[in-house]
C-alpha cells in the first residue's frame, strides 16, 4: 500500500444490521467507487482480488457484501434478516454505503458500478439519489425482469437449436410458458433455463459454466472457509425471497435520471441480454450516457475483457468526476475516438 493509499476491511451499521466492506486504493484522493454485486448473494468481494488490482490505481474501490451475502451473512441472524430481504430494503442499504462512504472518507459523490441483480440495485439508487453519484455504470444492466427472462430464453432455446441438442430442447421447451403467464419466475424454471444459457456461453464467452471464477474465493485474502460456505447459504436465502422483486423489476418507461449513466454490455451475454438495455439507453435522458460494447464478453467482462474494463473505467468514467462541462465534451471526444457511443442524452 502506498502513503497515501487506503486498505481496510470494515464491519459497518446498516440498515439495523452489521454489513461488510472492502475499501481499497492506492491514492485516497481519488474518487471512490463502489461496485454493487450480483446474485441476488453473489458477493464479488472474495473474487475481486483477481481483477481489481489495475482499478485501484485510479478509484478507492469499494467492495460491499449485501444483506443476507458473504461475511454479511454470518455477521447477523438469517432468521432474523430473511423479513427484510427485497430489492427496495437493500437499495436503501446501498445509499446508506453511500453514505458512509462520504463521511468517512471526505467525498461529496461517489461512482458506483452495478452488476447483474447488483445493476437492478444499482439503477434503483441512480434514480432516488442522483445527487450522491459521479455516474452510474451498470454491467451486465437489468431493465425489466420479465423482458429479460423473455429474450434469455429465447436467445438460449436459438442456441440449442442451432446446436442440435436434444437433451437441451426437451429441457427448454418444458419451460414454456417462461415466464409464467402470470409474470412470476419460478424457482425450479430459471435454474433450468440458466443451466441452458450457462452451457451455450450466455455467462462466460466460450465456456460452459463458471466454476474457474467461484473457485477464485477460495484463494481470497479476505474470507475465511466460512465465508465461502456462507455463499451457497446465502443464495439459498435470498433466492427465493428477491425473486419476486427481480421479476416485478420494470425500467423500461423509466429513463430520465440526474446523473450520467453508462452500460457496459457484453456482446454474447443471454443472463442479462444486452440488446435490452442497449435500446433502452437510446430514449434516456442524462446529463450523459454511454454505451461500450464487450465484444468478446458475456455476462462477466471483468474476467472476461479485465483490460478493456480498466481501459474504459479509466477513460470514459473516471473523467465525470471533474463535473466541468469541458471535461465532459473531452471524455466523449475520447469515447468517440475509440468507438464507442457517447452523447448527451438530450
Amino acid at each position: 500500500m502506498t502513503r497515501n493509499g487506503v486498505e481496510e476491511l470494515l464491519r459497518i451499521p446498516v440498515g439495523g444490521t452489521e454489513q461488510w466492506i472492502s475499501v481499497r486504493g492506492r491514492d485516497r484522493d481519488n474518487p471512490l467507487l463502489l461496485m454493487i454485486h450480483g446474485g441476488p448473494a453473489s458477493p464479488e468481494l472474495p473474487t475481486s482480488w483477481a481483477f481489481q488490482d489495475g482499478w485501484e490505481d485510479f478509484f478507492t474501490v469499494v467492495q460491499w457484501d449485501q444483506r443476507g451475502s458473504g461475511k454479511t451473512y454470518n455477521a447477523n441472524d438469517p432468521a432474523r434478516i430473511a423479513p427484510t430481504l427485497s430489492l427496495d430494503r437493500i437499495t436503501e442499504d446501498a445509499a446508506e454505503v453511500v453514505q458512509f462512504l462520504r463521511s468517512r472518507y471526505g467525498k461529496e459523490k461517489v461512482f458506483v458500478l452495478g452488476h447483474s441483480w447488483g445493476s437492478l440495485v444499482g439503477l434503483s439508487l441512480a434514480h432516488r439519489h442522483p445527487e450522491l453519484l459521479f455516474a452510474y455504470v451498470g454491467m451486465g444492466q437489468v431493465i425489466s425482469g420479465q423482458e429479460n427472462e423473455r429474450v434469455s430464453y429465447a436467445l438460449t432455446l436459438a442456441a440449442a437449436e442451432a446446436a442440435h441438442h436434444s437433451e437441451a430442447l426437451q429441457e427448454l421447451r418444458a419451460l414454456a410458458p417462461y415466464p409464467e403467464a402470470d409474470g412470476s419466475l419460478p424457482l425450479q424454471k430459471i435454474g433450468v433455463e440458466r443451466k441452458w444459457s450457462n452451457a451455450f456461453g450466455g455467462l462466460v464467452h466460450g465456456r460452459d459454466g463458471i466454476s474457474h471464477y467461484l473457485n477464485l474465493a477460495e484463494l481470497s485474502p479476505d474470507y475465511t472457509a466460512r465465508d465461502v460456505a456462507a455463499m451457497d447459504l446465502g443464495s439459498q436465502l435470498s433466492l427465493p425471497l428477491l425473486l419476486p422483486d427481480m421479476a416485478r423489476f420494470d425500467f423500461l418507461q423509466v429513463t430520465d435520471f440526474g446523473c450520467p449513466i453508462i452500460l457496459f454490455a457484453g456482446r454474447h451475454d443471454t443472463t442479462t441480454p444486452s440488446q435490452i438495455a442497449a435500446e433502452w439507453l437510446q430514449r434516456v435522458r442524462a446529463p450523459a450516457r454511454q454505451l461500450v460494447w464487450f465484444e468478446h464478453s458475456s455476462h462477466m467482462m471483468m474476467v472476461e475483457e479485465p483490460g478493456r474494463v480498466l481501459l474504459h473505467l479509466v477513460q470514459d468514467v473516471l473523467p465525470l468526476a471533474a463535473r466541468g462541462p469541458a471535461q465532459a465534451q473531452y471524455s466523449c471526444w475520447m469515447s468517440q475516438n475509440t468507438a464507442v457511443r457517447c452523447d448527451t442524452g438530450k
